[in-house]
């Protein structure tokens, strides 16, 4: 197999990861904060399909961004500036808009730096840099 295809193969199994792991913090762990938090701001948080198919491509398209920082950076570099470009950066962008519960972050933080870790090692042992 080319460098090519292991390339496609890393991003798309980091991207089935994050995306998993996305559901299952926020669908599963974090909903009724999300839930709670919206209500609290005299809003409904938005879950119809379309928000759904739209954190699935932010999903792959971190996959996309993951796998390029790999190419270049160590798997703890990777994690580290993976996780700050796409979970920081997003939640000081939320918080400005005053839709991010604080109190999620205690969960979120650990957790999405595992998502980043496991998606920078998918990336790193898929297609690694020859």
């Amino acid at each position: 197999m080319n460098q090519r295809s292991r390339g496609i193969i890393a991003v798309l199994l980091a991207g089935v990861w994050i995306n998993a792991s996305e559901f299952f913090r926020n669908e599963v762990l974090l909903k009724p904060y999300w839930i709670e938090h919206y209500k609290s701001l005299g809003m409904t948080f938005p879950s119809e399909p379309i928000n759904g198919i739209f954190w699935m491509l932010w999903g792959f398209l971190y996959a996309v961004a993951i796998f390029f920082m790999s190419r270049t950076s160590s798997l703890l570099k990777t994690t580290l500036i993976g996780w700050l470009t796409g979970f920081v950066l997003m939640w000081i962008v939320i918080m400005n808009l005053g839709v991010l519960p604080l109190a999620i972050l205690p969960f979120a933080v650990p957790l999405s730096l595992l998502e980043a870790f496991v998606g920078a090692y998918i990336c790193i042992k898929t297609a690694p840099n020859e």
